[in-house]
């Protein structure tokens, strides 16, 4: 039984009996700066303790066991993507996006795509509602070493255990993908907080921001941009962090209100070496970069092909980048979206299909991208390329050269 587990048989127990659990301190900046993995191993062990006496108990429910990373339950896939799959309808056609400061060069983008919209991946598993401030402080540490744990939310899962194992490997600790006294000796010795302030500036409530983006391609193609819905989701994203986990940090900030003051993540700089190897191993839903001398640069999760839409084999190249890509529908090439049997072409913003940036792939209509959801990053399906968060797929981007960068994909 793994400690998720154990917490919720915990839970379990102390809900029938009247107990409560040791509970963490609410999120604010003492408590996340304050929180120690000494405390945190005696609350993971008051949980214990509870769930070998729920164990014991006839009247406790038990806690039904998933495999790591598991989710609830699957969401179907649209009924024409569905359709065209059974089909063989081929829904990979590529696009073609110039290259930012490259004007003589364009890159293939997967048409309408050879990625689904996160939405059709699987709903990521129940959790507590309550994020953890520890939880919250090994996140941002990690990520501030350039072992992303996708997005920093305060709650332990399968991109926290592998952000964990990326940071014990970069540094030849033994690998577990589990927190304990010498991995956080090594990570809290940089001394800086984990969170800081920061003052919403007039940029960042200006806009354009598209408050709801419809879901119908030709309504899509209408607008603009496919940007943020606001600032609060464009300053989550900048931090790296769950909007959920940013408004509980800051209850009484007015996102819309330029001057305001509000607590975010510090995830410090972005990694500057450049990139000379990817590896993309399929199995555990992980993007490890080297440098030159083979030494891991940065490690990100990632959503990666289906069973039935497999990523590419072997080596690849990048042959270029695309920020800002669009989106091109064909449904002559790829499946009937709605009532749409037009070319159409979907704008640029940060919540396209694509995300923020696109990095193109020797192998056609194939790369590595940013993604409108960045909390469903492995907790879902790709139609074969490999999705990041968008801020790790810019991150990578800046790291990347074409025609020298390989990219292998294993597993």
């Amino acid at each position: 039984m793994t400690l998720s587990h154990l917490f919720g048989a915990a839970l379990a127990a102390s809900l029938l009996s009247g107990t409560a659990l040791a509970a963490s301190a609410p999120l604010s900046r003492e408590a996340i700066d304050g929180a120690s993995f000494a405390d945190w191993q005696a609350r993971q062990a008051e949980a214990q303790d509870v769930a070998a006496d729920a164990a014991a108990d006839p009247t406790v429910p038990e806690v039904e066991e998933k495999a790591p990373g598991q989710a609830d339950e699957a969401v179907p896939q649209d009924g024409a993507e569905a359709e065209a799959a059974a089909d063989g309808v081929d829904i990979a056609a590529p696009a073609e996006v110039e290259v930012t400061g490259e004007p003589d060069k364009v890159v293939e983008t997967p048409a309408n795509s050879t990625d689904l919209p996160d939405e059709a991946g699987l709903q990521a598993a129940d959790e507590p509602q309550t994020a953890d401030p520890f939880l919250v402080r090994l996140q941002i540490l990690l990520d501030r070493a350039h072992a992303s744990p996708g997005v920093i939310d305060g709650f332990s899962g399968g991109n926290t255990k592998k952000a964990i194992g990326a940071y014990e490997a970069m540094n030849d600790l033994p690998v577990d993908g589990e927190p304990d006294a010498e991995l956080w000796a090594k990570l809290e010795a940089d001394g800086a907080p984990a969170v800081k302030t920061y003052e919403i500036t007039e940029a960042d409530v200006k806009g354009p921001f598209v408050k709801e983006l419809p879901s119908d391609y030709a309504e899509l193609a209408k607008l603009k941009s496919l940007a943020y819905s606001g600032p609060l989701e464009m300053l989550a994203e900048r931090f790296h962090m769950d909007e959920q986990l940013l408004t509980a940090l800051n209850p009484q900030a007015d996102f819309d209100k330029p001057g305001t003051t509000i607590l975010v993540a510090d995830t410090g700089a972005e990694p500057t070496t450049k990139v000379a190897r990817i590896v993309v191993d399929k199995t555990r839903g992980e993007l490890i970069a080297y440098d030159g001398e083979d030494r891991i640069v940065l490690v990100d999760p990632a959503t990666i092909g289906s069973p039935d839409s497999p990523s590419p084999s072997g080596t690849v190249e990048v042959k270029g980048v695309a920020p800002e890509p669009t989106y091109s529908y064909d449904p002559s090439k790829n499946f009937k979206q709605g009532d749409n049997t037009e070319k159409l072409t979907l704008p640029a913003g940060p919540n396209g299909p694509v995300g923020s940036v696109w990095i193109d792939l020797s192998k056609p209509t194939y790369g590595i991208h940013g993604t409108p959801n960045p909390d469903m990053i492995d907790k879902g399906e790709s139609h074969g390329c490999v999705r990041l968060t968008n801020w790790d797929a810019e991150a990578l981007a800046e790291l990347v050269e074409p025609s020298k960068t390989v990219v292998e994909f294993k597993g």
